[in-house]
């Protein structure tokens, strides 16, 4: 039986809901993270795209919408997980944990994250 325990992802009669951020080259990662994620109880939202994971080219209004998009899952998160493999986190990712982090989301990383990492940007 399942006990409502933060242990298995459930706190207070719900599921911790948790948005995966990072670039879209890493698709296989994504994938574990979410798998990973999901058996310990947790609500995963990830991206519907991966552009460069597949090679596609998208235009600047179409990575406006995608960024609005991702924002907004953001927004209905408690969490975001950062998939940053070789530490590698560009200005999109940078973008996406300073709006969680201003939201007040818990940030939390697939890798180790150090100050050697390559960020984009940001600024711990």
């Amino acid at each position: 039986m399942v006990q409502d325990t933060p242990a298995n992802g459930r706190e207070g009669g719900r599921h911790e809901v948790v948005t995966l951020c990072g670039s879209t080259r890493f698709k296989e990662d994504f994938q574990k993270a979410q798998e990973s994620l999901t058996l310990a109880g947790k609500l995963v939202i990830s991206l519907g795209f991966f552009e460069h994971a597949e090679g596609k080219t998208i235009s600047p209004e179409t990575e406006a919408l995608l960024a609005e998009i991702h924002r907004q899952r953001i927004d209905m998160s408690d969490s975001i997980f950062v998939i940053n493999r070789d530490d590698y986190i560009g200005k999109s990712t940078a973008s996406e944990i300073q709006y969680a982090r201003a939201a007040g989301k818990t940030v939390n990383f697939m890798f180790p994250h150090g100050p050697e990492a390559h960020t984009g940007n940001l600024q711990d």
